[in-house]
């Protein structure tokens, strides 16, 4: 087995040493090559011998870094296009870069030699800072004046401004008003009547799926309506909004998401109960940010601290959280004022 081990090794040594010498067979440049190079460089200037030195050093340099695909700075592109400049044989003696890319970062630096030269001098405003001061102050103070409106008030104070330097500067304190109204005006006009439901997925100790659904009212924050299964099909989530709207109470406006969990079951249980539906685009989670809060609310401040292990466990935390929730904590959009004092707030053991 030693012999055989033997074998194999100076086997695989004498392999190596024979592709060695072949590599630096192919490698090697010819003799006729380096004659004929030799005598091209004799009738060549001492001067662009030296710039030729210096280009292959400036890679050299560059080829040093320790990386594996070096980055050429400003100052190497700089030093690689003057230097190439002076050499006749500049192609052959570039190895790092092709020779179109030196083409381009001279054209680069063309360019911004250009703009750099005509560049416009800064010139001094016409109107004076105080003039321009009261133009902005006008145009803030007196959103119902225009241009020309502006420009009869400065010529009574003896100020004589054209139209369009006006403009320019009512641009600045003047902001674009947005045109019909946006979701978040909709919200604020009809918070009264906007329920708002989305789905919890909880995961218990034994790694199964829990589903919690909520509807909560926009106006108030308060929880109309909680539910808690392991199938959260269509027809379970059609009977959740009928418990939730039982005895003639509902809202005008419903918002969902684009969960595929609501189907016709749901829909058809809202439009009994005249209810629109609202569906949030697909990735805005600010389109539902108060139910979306409110689910990071309840992780935060109570299933991240239990171990769940059953539905009807998770039921009962849900509940006793919500009690606390609706009665006694503060809400920022009730000015930090809770539903009713903490003390007529019944006590659930959470197991």
């Amino acid at each position: 087995m030693h012999g055989i081990l033997t074998f194999i090794k100076r086997l695989t040594g004498l392999g190596l040493q024979s592709l060695h010498h072949r590599f630096v067979a192919w490698t090697k440049p010819s003799t006729t090559a380096l004659i004929l190079g030799t005598l091209t460089d004799l009738a060549r200037s001492k001067s662009e011998l030296v710039a030729e030195n210096a280009l292959l050093r400036q890679q050299l340099i560059i080829l040093q870094r320790q990386v594996k695909r070096p980055a050429c700075t400003n100052t190497d592109r700089m030093l690689l296009v003057v230097l190439a400049r002076a050499v006749r044989t500049w192609k052959q003696a570039l190895f790092i870069v092709q020779p179109e890319t030196l083409l381009r970062w001279h054209r680069q630096g063309f360019r911004l030699f250009w703009k750099y030269t005509s560049r416009a001098a800064a010139r001094k405003p016409k109107i004076s800072a105080e003039t321009a001061a009261l133009i902005k102050e006008m145009a803030r103070d007196n959103r119902l004046w225009g241009a020309e409106r502006i420009r009869g008030e400065l010529l009574k104070l003896g100020i004589r401004v054209c139209k369009r330097t006006i403009q320019k500067y009512m641009r600045q304190v003047r902001t674009a008003r947005p045109r019909g109204q946006n979701w978040k005006t909709f919200l604020d006009t009809h918070a009264e009547q906007i329920w708002a439901c989305d789905f919890l997925a909880v995961t218990d100790l034994c790694f199964r799926s829990l589903s919690a659904f909520f509807i909560i009212e926009l106006h108030t924050r308060k929880v109309i309506h909680v539910g808690v299964t392991r199938n959260p099909t269509d027809a379970w989530i059609a009977q959740q909004l009928r418990e939730a709207t039982a005895f003639g109470v509902g809202p005008k406006y419903l918002i969902r998401d684009n969960d595929g969990k609501f189907g016709m079951g749901f829909a058809r249980v809202a439009q009994t109960s005249d209810i629109e539906i609202l569906k949030t685009p697909s990735y805005a989670p600010r389109a539902n940010a108060i139910c979306e809060r409110f689910l990071g609310s309840v992780r935060r401040e109570c299933l991240d601290h239990l171990f769940i292990l059953h539905e009807k466990q998770l039921h009962r935390v849900l509940h006793a959280y919500l009690l606390y929730f609706n009665q006694a904590r503060p809400h920022c959009k009730r000015q930090e004022q809770s539903g009713s004092p903490l003390k007529k707030v019944s006590l659930v053991a959470w197991t």
